[in-house]
């Protein structure tokens, strides 16, 4: 497993870590993945308060040390007291005294950012957090939420980055390389939509490149992330093979001949990403709530 420094900090995550958006806590195959995956090398999960999976992963970890956690506070719970009361409540259910990174889940422009920004503030003095990092920020509004701060910096930006959702390439990506910001890509598979039938021409290229280093198309399309300087992705594997697989897709890298390749496969097959259509609700809902 490779290792990358979160942000300008001296902590080094897995380039792969373990993502929990939709993961399915029904069976015990999803905390039995998350161990495998701490077991082979990884050493950062990454929840919210609004996954639902903050107890699972409380309970994968115990027993384990130096395991990085991040979590995410929902952005309706942007007010100063809010945030205090939802970091302490995933404090509670992750069951443990600190939480590595606390992440602003998305903008809500209807709170102001000073006021959220200085609870985030607020939290690492108190020792409850220790880093502090949003998501789904454009750079604009990533640039406004490190000017709302006057102590601490943001050490990175989770966005929905994939072969097929590339948007952060445009700013937020050499904005993140030239200011040292960690880009924690999430859905980095498009939440599957790379390999349905779709896209079965892109996935069958895929397969053709990956024999090559006698890997998968899933661990290739990773590896192509994981080769964009300061990105660690965090798929999610409902059960330990899954996991495994998502493991192999680091310590090593695509020759340059074949990152060429593949960005070659996908010019111009941008689909319409998730967080966009996300954020047009949201946006609807806090204009409503004014």
């Amino acid at each position: 497993m490779f290792y990358k420094a979160l942000g300008k900090t001296e902590v080094k995550l897995s380039e792969i870590g373990i993502g929990t958006w939709q993961l399915n806590t029904r069976t015990d195959d999803a905390l039995k993945a998350i161990r495998v995956g701490l077991d082979n090398g990884i050493n950062f999960v990454d929840t919210a308060e609004v996954y639902g999976t903050e107890e699972l992963v409380g309970e994968a970890i115990r027993g384990y040390k130096d395991v990085f956690v991040a979590t995410k506070v929902w952005p309706t719970h942007f007010h100063y007291n809010d945030v205090i009361k939802s970091c302490e409540q995933s404090l509670s259910k992750l069951g443990i005294s600190q939480i590595g990174l606390y992440q602003l889940h998305w903008p809500n422009p209807a709170i102001p950012i000073s006021e959220t920004m200085s609870a985030m503030e607020k939290l690492v003095d108190m020792g409850k957090i220790r880093y502090i990092g949003v998501s789904n920020f454009s750079m604009e509004e990533l640039i406004a939420a490190q000017k709302a701060m006057s102590k601490y910096t943001i050490v990175s930006n989770q966005v929905e980055y994939s072969l097929l959702v590339r948007d952060a390439e445009k700013e937020l990506l050499p904005f993140c390389h030239k200011t040292g910001i960690t880009l924690i890509a999430y859905s980095p598979l498009a939440r599957g939509a790379l390999f349905s039938g779709r896209y079965r021409n892109l996935s069958s290229e895929l397969s053709s490149i990956a024999q090559k280093y006698k890997k998968t198309a899933v661990q290739t399309a990773l590896n192509w992330l994981l080769g964009k300087g300061p990105v660690i992705a965090i798929p999610k594997a409902n059960n330990p093979a899954h996991m495994l697989e998502n493991i192999a897709a680091s310590s090593w890298r695509l020759a340059s001949e074949d990152v060429d390749a593949i960005n070659r496969l996908v010019k111009d097959r941008n689909r319409l990403s998730m967080s966009k259509k996300v954020r047009g609700l949201l946006s609807i809902y806090f204009k409503l709530r004014r």
